[in-house]
């Protein structure tokens, strides 16, 4: 008989400026343990680093890392790194999950394929209906077109940052040119009339209290999505539901985009219930 081999330990990372209370290590390192496979799952800040994001990327090819999670302000930063293999996600523009390939990175996103499978989980077969979306960075993009393979017909973009809402808007344009969509700076304008309100700023995460909504603007709406879970029940949420609206948390999100960059990063599947069984269980 030979000797059982020990398996080497996978290690993986997480490149953002505001993830000190990032749940992705548990989620990565946990599914990990459920299917047998060892991971090391890194929080790398530039800032506290002292390195810029591009030394952090290649630092982390060079030292044998097989792939990267990138969030926020990185996800678009990211994409010049990279071979985007799917044409969606290279029409959209932002990157999430880096796979280090022997022939080169290569780029994903799974908070777009996270959003697609998290919006059914949370409202059934509803019709996205109008849509008002605050923010256009890289999750906005992501859940953007997402929204677009969900049946979107019509978006209205919040943001403060008008020509980079305005590229966004002509991306979706290109991929569906019967989308009315919309851009403005003004919070109250976008929302009048909407059915869902999108939350794809930072506002409400820890360290950025408040919500880019103000709850009086929601009523008349039928559903809210926040990207933000850390904490789950963000001021946001809290307000839609209170005006009568059903909700997808962050919590969705992060569960998915996770359970996908696992399979992406292994090339292998992981049961979404086991998964997610495990992480309510040992939260």
């Amino acid at each position: 008989m030979t000797a059982a081999t020990e398996v080497e330990t996978v290690r993986l990372g997480l490149i953002g400026d505001n993830i000190a209370r990032s749940q992705s290590p548990r989620l990565h390192e946990l599914a990990g343990r459920l299917v047998g496979i060892p991971v090391s799952y890194e929080r790398l800040i530039p800032k506290d680093l002292g390195q810029d994001f591009e030394a952090v990327f290649a630092g982390a090819r060079l030292a044998g890392f097989r792939g990267l999670n990138v969030t926020y302000p990185y996800k678009e930063r990211v994409v010049g790194l990279v071979r985007v293999p799917d044409p969606q996600v290279a029409a959209l523009g932002a990157v999430n999950t880096v796979l280090f390939t022997p022939q080169g990175p290569e780029g994903y996103n799974t908070d777009w394929s996270g959003f697609i499978a998290g919006y059914p989980h949370a409202f059934g077969d509803r019709a996205p209906g109008p849509v008002c979306m605050v923010g256009a960075g890289g999750v906005g993009k992501a859940v953007a077109f997402g929204l677009l393979a969900l049946g979107l017909d019509d978006l209205t973009i919040v943001e403060r940052d008008l020509p980079k809402a305005e590229a966004l808007a002509e991306a979706l344009r290109v991929t569906a040119p019967g989308l009315k969509v919309r851009v403005t700076g003004n919070v109250a304008e976008g929302t009048a009339g909407a059915a869902g309100l999108i939350n794809c700023t930072p506002v409400g995460m820890v360290g950025y209290d408040g919500t880019p909504v103000l709850r009086a603007l929601m009523r008349g709406a039928a559903w809210a999505f926040d990207a933000v879970y850390t904490p789950v029940e963000t001021e946001f949420l809290t307000d839609a539901a209170a005006e009568g609206l059903r909700v997808m948390s962050g919590w969705e999100l992060y569960f998915y985009q996770g359970q996908h960059a696992f399979e992406i990063f292994h090339g292998r599947p992981i049961d979404e219930g086991l998964l997610r069984r495990a992480l309510t269980e040992q939260a």
